[in-house]
């Protein structure tokens, strides 16, 4: 199978917010504090829509969002990458990889650091984005709202 990355159209909104659920189901965190009860969940064409803010999808030769993440402003100077979920098909295909260099690559244009926040118990994630130059906190840089999550990674940007 292959898969290419997008930006995001208003007709992948239900997908995502699927791909993103189900991720958060496999992993034991659907529940308050994580991602599972974001408002915007299922906009995220127009919430990632200005400025600053994108939202890309993993996609399959038939169109279907099998992936996801995006960049969102915490501060002016920080950014946060955001909802970056795949489906188990796509893990180890490298898409992932793709996906948070192209998110990276736009957020360097408008940020000096990117902040992520996950959860424990998702120990490919955390590994992956140690890998990737992210050096782990010991508390959250702010209040997002994401209480249950208790991992935080912050990165400079070039």
């Amino acid at each position: 199978m292959s898969y290419a990355i997008r930006p995001i159209q208003p007709k992948d909104n239900p997908f995502v917010e699927g791909v993103i659920r189900a991720c958060l189901i496999e992993f034991g965190w659907n529940r308050e504090g994580t991602a599972w009860c974001d408002p915007d969940l299922g906009r995220f064409s127009q919430v990632y829509s200005r400025e600053g803010h994108r939202y890309w999808v993993v996609a399959d030769e038939a169109d279907r969002v099998v992936g996801g993440a995006g960049i969102g402003a915490l501060t002016d100077q920080v950014c946060e990458l955001q909802k970056m979920y795949c489906l188990p098909p796509v893990r180890g295909t490298g898409m992932a990889r793709q996906l948070m260099e192209l998110c990276l690559d736009y957020a360097g244009r408008f940020y000096r650091q990117c902040y992520i926040e996950t959860l424990h118990n998702m120990t490919a994630a955390n590994r992956f984005y140690q890998k990737h130059g992210f050096r782990r906190l010991d508390r959250p840089l702010l209040d997002t709202g994401h209480f249950s999550c208790d991992v935080w990674y912050l990165r400079d940007l070039p």
